[in-house]
């Protein structure tokens, strides 16, 4: 199982989302901090769940680093786009 696979599990686990998509953006950073042949390291996230409702930027991006877990420890940049 790669990254990008435990990624989207959690977050299908933990918010149940109308919409995810989870990219493994590593290819573009070539040449970068963090940057590991074969990629998954750098990952791009939109994710929209009505978990999110009512919470500010903050709190949406806590909650999903917390669904994570040691997830994001594994990687070295991850980009969220995060909305109810």
């Amino acid at each position: 199982m790669t990254i990008t696979d435990d990624i989207r599990n959690s977050l299908q686990q933990a918010f149940s989302p109308r919409e995810l998509e989870v990219v493994d953006d590593s290819e573009s950073h070539r040449g970068h901090a963090g940057f590991r042949e074969g990629g998954q390291s750098h990952f791009n996230v939109r994710i929209r769940a009505e978990a999110f409702a009512g919470q500010s930027r903050i709190a949406r991006h806590r909650a999903v680093h917390a669904a994570l877990g040691d997830i994001v420890g594994r990687i070295h940049a991850l980009a969220l786009d995060i909305d109810a």
